[in-house]
C-alpha cells in the first residue's frame, strides 16, 4: 500500500492517490498522509474564493456582452468554474480517519 498525491492542473492542487487500502498502511504513514493532506486541503477555501471572483468578472462581461456565440462562450466558462468550485468543495470535505492499528 502506498498514498502518492498527483497535481491536478484544473484544480491547481496535489491529490492523493491510493494504491491499495487505507487500513493497510501503518499508523505513522496515515497519520504523515493526513497532514500533508491537511496542509493541502487548507488551501481550498482561498482556492475557491479566487474562483468566485473570476466567476464575478465572467459575470459581469456577460451582462455588457451583446453578441451571442461570446455570451455561450461566458457562460460555459462560468459553468466551468463552478464546476471547479463543486470539485474543491466536495475534496475539502474528504478526510481519511486513522484508524486504530496495533503497533
Amino acid at each position: 500500500m502506498s498514498v502518492i498525491f498527483n497535481y491536478d492542473s484544473r484544480l491547481r492542487l496535489s491529490l492523493p492517490v491510493f494504491q491499495g487500502s487505507w487500513t493497510e498502511l501503518d499508523r505513522d504513514s496515515q497519520e504523515k498522509v493526513l497532514t500533508r493532506w491537511e496542509t493541502i486541503r487548507g488551501t481550498i477555501p482561498d482556492r475557491v474564493k479566487e474562483i468566485e471572483q473570476q466567476i464575478e468578472l465572467v459575470h459581469n462581461q456577460l451582462a455588457l456582452e451583446e453578441d451571442f456565440e461570446r455570451s455561450c462562450e461566458l457562460n460555459l466558462e462560468m459553468a466551468e468554474l463552478a464546476s471547479i468550485i463543486n470539485d474543491l468543495w466536495i475534496w475539502f470535505r474528504t478526510t481519511p480517519s486513522l484508524t486504530s492499528i496495533a503497533a
